[in-house]
């Protein structure tokens, strides 16, 4: 079975309805893990840590699904070999 990792990430936000981080350089990066599982008890803890800021929000980025090994390369990626 194919590796599929996973990126847990948060901070403060803007506004508590978007997704606009107040500032970027601020932005906790809490991992990266090689499943779902392990990302979404990595993400329950930061969220559950961070409950009493509104204005705090993790997030899980399915970093697998940004790169097809099954599809032809673009010719900027070819680039990069």
């Amino acid at each position: 079975m194919a590796q599929r990792l996973h990126l847990v990430f948060g901070g403060e936000l803007v506004d508590p309805t978007r997704t606009e981080f107040r500032d970027t350089k601020d932005i906790h990066i809490v991992g990266i893990f090689p499943n779902y599982a392990q990302a979404h008890a990595a993400w329950k803890a930061e969220a559950q840590r961070t409950v009493d800021s509104a204005h705090t929000r993790y997030f899980i980025a399915h970093l697998h699904r940004l790169r097809d090994e099954e599809r032809e390369v673009s010719p900027t990626e070819e680039l990069g070999s």
